[in-house]
């Protein structure tokens, strides 16, 4: 299989802004034949690919591109924002092939006539963003970013952006609102931004990785890239493994490789496998049976779950899952944005109760009220934020909730002997 149909083949650790290297392991053959094409065919391509957006959603990026609404420039903007806890795939990549990402901006841009460029990059992230500005200057030297692209009469230029460090401004409204100077809340869909985005226009926002996988496809070919992997969900995916594993760290496989598969490249778990969650603090979180889940798409939707970002978080048997339960809804309480009273009033409740379970004052009747209160935050949350809690928290629940139940009950049994 062609290396050049990785991501990790342009990963350069050791000089990522030198940027003829970039061009000697194959980087800008992608803009070049894309710079031959209409941005009609551009778009073709990319969605015969079959491509989906690598940032949780897994939407056909080519229909995405299409859908921009004509009659005014849009924009483009490569979401960078990295916040979901476990997950680091992006930072990998920005960190080791930056100009992967800014052709795939530049083709982005190409293919749904953009001429401005946004890099919105997370807060926590400070020396990467001094990285891409640095990396957008040698383009331009180049002459792969900036007017005239390649004497092609295309011109594109991308701004680097950075964060204040909300993980709601990873949904894409909200990063537009916080682009755009204002407080970082999402937005009512529709009208989607791909309709009215930045400054009321029409605006495509990508992740990281699917815009690095741009240049691949556009290189290679649509169909070299939709041989590899699942039919229905083709291509590589970035994994970012942590917990208790023996080698933690980003790994590139085919979409559709078992998870068994994928902690075995990572040296396996360390100690026995309890549970283990998929897609980041929004995503489930499963027993050992999880190990022969597929990892893509439709897969994980089939199993009930969501592929999410990609990341991955083994627990061994030494984890209290009522722990577990407690630093997730700690999470979601902290990073609400207050816009609507259902999140910000539910995950609050929901933090005190978990809290009170993890400090054996608990009680079992929190259980069935928790899950009330997260499918309450489903149907009348304003932004997907507040919907997500109700993923980890029945999982959790479902798989788990005997021995929560069972801790609440020595803790209380405990206590009734102390006293």
């Amino acid at each position: 299989m062609n290396e050049r149909s990785r991501i990790s083949h342009f990963a350069n650790s050791e000089a990522p802004l030198d940027i003829a290297r970039y061009i000697e392991s194959g980087g800008y053959v992608g803009l070049m034949a894309a710079l031959g094409k209409t941005s009609a065919e551009v778009i073709g391509v990319v969605k015969n690919s079959g491509l989906r957006g690598r940032g949780g959603a897994g939407f056909p990026t080519g229909l995405k591109w299409e859908s921009v609404a004509a009659g005014e420039q849009p924009y483009l903007v490569c979401n960078a924002d990295e916040g979901e806890p476990g997950t680091f795939k992006d930072r990998f990549i920005l960190e080791r092939a930056p100009y992967l990402v800014l052709e795939g901006m530049t083709i982005a841009a190409l293919a749904i006539g953009a001429r401005e460029g946004y890099i919105y990059v997370r807060g926590e992230y400070p020396e990467i963003a001094k990285m891409l500005a640095l990396a957008t200057e040698k383009a331009k030297a180049r002459g792969y970013l900036g007017n005239d692209i390649l004497s092609s009469g295309f011109s594109f230029d991308v701004a680097v952006r950075v964060g204040g460090g909300s993980y709601v401004v990873g949904d894409e409204t909200a990063l537009l609102n916080s682009l755009m100077g204002n407080r970082g809340y999402p937005m009512l869909k529709p009208p989607f931004p791909t309709e009215k985005g930045l400054w009321g226009k029409p605006t495509v926002v990508n992740n990281v990785e699917t815009l690095a996988y741009v240049p691949i496809i556009l290189g290679l070919g649509a169909q070299a890239f939709a041989s590899i992997g699942s039919v229905n969900c083709p291509g590589y995916k970035l994994f970012s493994l942590s917990g208790h594993v023996a080698n933690p760290g980003v790994y590139e496989f085919p979409m559709g490789t078992r998870l068994r598969d994928v902690l075995e490249k990572a040296g396996g778990v360390t100690g026995t496998l309890k549970a283990i969650q998929i897609g980041g603090t929004a995503g489930p979180i499963f027993g050992p049976a999880a190990l022969d889940y597929n990892l893509d798409f439709p897969s994980m939707q089939k199993a009930g779950g969501a592929l999410g970002s990609g990341a991955i978080v083994a627990m061994n048997t030494s984890v209290n899952m009522a722990h577990v339960l407690e630093v997730t809804m700690r999470f979601f309480a902290q990073e609400s944005c207050g816009q609507c009273f259902p999140c910000r009033y539910g995950t609050r409740q929901l933090d005190y109760m978990a809290h009170r379970i993890a400090l054996g004052l608990g009680k079992v009747e929190y259980l069935d009220l928790m899950r009330e209160t997260a499918t309450v935050m489903v149907g009348a949350s304003f932004c997907p934020f507040g919907q997500s809690v109700a993923l980890p928290l029945k999982s959790l629940l479902d798989e788990f909730g005997d021995e929560i139940v069972s801790f609440m009950t020595e803790q209380q049994y405990l206590k009734e002997v102390s006293e």
